[in-house]
């Protein structure tokens, strides 16, 4: 392969294009160059190794109700988007049995064990290594209660088997007394996990790694991709190459059902908001405060604060309800917050078995394609881009990547 088309530029994206473009292809990355509009501007930044278990799960759905925004948890569905989300659920409730589930933890086991290593390993090929922070995140539960029952799922859960968990000591705990009202009831550190310094930071970083090795950057979108890798822009331009890389996100499904395959991916929309001014120290790591719904990370450019899980169009407008509740949130943890915040929404690429789609089309092999990896994009994406750089070069993927051909959904 000598050259190749890459269609969309988040973070998966740009990961494959600088890999590609490193191993000596020619690549050219189409993107609609708006990049507030997907998850990997606006997520909490984590590295999760530890997030082996797939969300299709039984326990998941009898939480569904007590987790309902109605309920004051985060998961919500758009009434509007009604048509969408009714068959990925029922697709989603078959990937639940015990057995399927039981096969896509042991294949996210083994795609995250090497992920904490290949963001160092794309870091380093950036030239930007200060990207990766290795330290580990935290959960915190703010009630007795919480503590008892969150420690209790801790100790019960099976994690990535890179990562390990301990009980926070009371000097670990006291930290947070300056950066909130109260200290955590109890909390737990996590090993082998991490984040980036910031998301877009990230991304940029990779990004100039791929122009300065010689990649092309198309600002477009695209509107249509033929087996051949022959791409249609929305202006008329038309793009040939060698293969084309689908990596759009949500916004995947479209071109790949022109394609003749079926992808049930939806947008699994998150929230955040981000002040400027912030007390929060750089060395205290992404902390999830369980019972709040909510996950805080402290970023070069300041302070950021994620939750909800809302299903629906990526398109959609945001809902201002949950901005608000986001906001009464962080003000009862007592986080230092400025006044006007950044708001933004932005959706996740989810598949109804929590599983990325990584591979080439077994109809149609110029085609490759990566998407779908719901809340570990960010994650995943650099061991992603390995795996589809292996496949370009026609040789074996460091991970067997068999359970994520897209075939398993037709």
């Amino acid at each position: 392969m000598k050259s190749i088309l890459v269609i969309g530029g988040g973070i998966v994206g740009a990961a494959c294009a600088l890999r590609l473009q490193a191993a000596g292809v020619q690549v050219t990355l189409i993107d609609s160059g708006d990049k507030r509009r997907g998850a990997s501007y606006g997520n909490a930044g984590h590295i999760g190794s530890e997030q082996i278990a797939p969300w299709s799960a039984w326990g998941n759905v009898l939480r569904a109700p007590r987790s309902s925004f109605g309920a004051g948890g985060p998961l919500d569905f758009r009434w509007s988007d009604v048509a969408l989300w009714t068959p990925w659920s029922m697709r989603f409730l078959r990937a639940c049995g015990p057995a399927q589930f039981e096969r896509g933890r042991e294949a996210l086991d083994n795609l995250l064990a090497d992920s904490l290593p290949a963001w160092r390993r794309i870091a380093e090929l950036a030239q930007a290594p200060e990207i990766v922070i290795p330290h580990g995140h935290a959960t915190a539960w703010m009630t007795e209660r919480g503590a008892e029952s969150g420690l209790a799922a801790c100790a019960a859960a099976k994690w990535g088997r890179t990562t390990s968990w301990r009980e926070m000591t009371a000097a670990e705990l006291a930290r947070y007394s300056s950066v909130l009202n109260r200290e955590p009831k109890a909390a737990v550190i996590f090993t082998g996990t991490g984040q980036v310094s910031e998301p877009q930071a990230a991304r940029d970083a990779i990004l100039a790694s791929f122009t300065e090795r010689g990649g092309e950057s198309v600002a477009g979108s695209v509107v249509r991709v033929e087996e051949g890798a022959r791409v249609l822009l929305a202006d008329g331009a038309v793009r040939n190459a060698d293969a084309v890389l689908v990596c759009a996100g949500p916004w995947s499904r479209v071109l790949m059902e022109q394609l003749g395959v079926t992808t049930p991916l939806i947008g699994e929309r998150g929230y955040h908001l981000q002040s400027a001014e912030t007390n929060w120290p750089r060395d205290l790591p992404t902390t999830v405060f369980d019972e709040n719904f909510i996950a805080v990370s402290r970023f070069t450019s300041g302070l950021r604060c994620t939750s909800f899980v809302e299903f629906g169009s990526p398109d959609a407008p945001g809902d201002e309800r949950k901005w608000r509740r986001l906001r009464r949130r962080i003000d009862e943890l007592g986080i230092k917050f400025e006044a006007n915040p950044d708001r933004w929404v932005g959706s996740r690429p989810s598949l109804p078995d929590f599983m990325p789609a990584i591979g080439r089309l077994e109809h149609a092999p110029k085609v490759l394609y990566a998407f779908g990896h719901a809340h570990l994009g960010l994650t995943e994406a650099p061991i992603t881009a390995e795996i589809i750089a292996a496949i370009a070069a026609e040789k074996a993927p460091p991970v067997d990547i068999a359970p994520f051909r897209i075939e398993r959904l037709s």
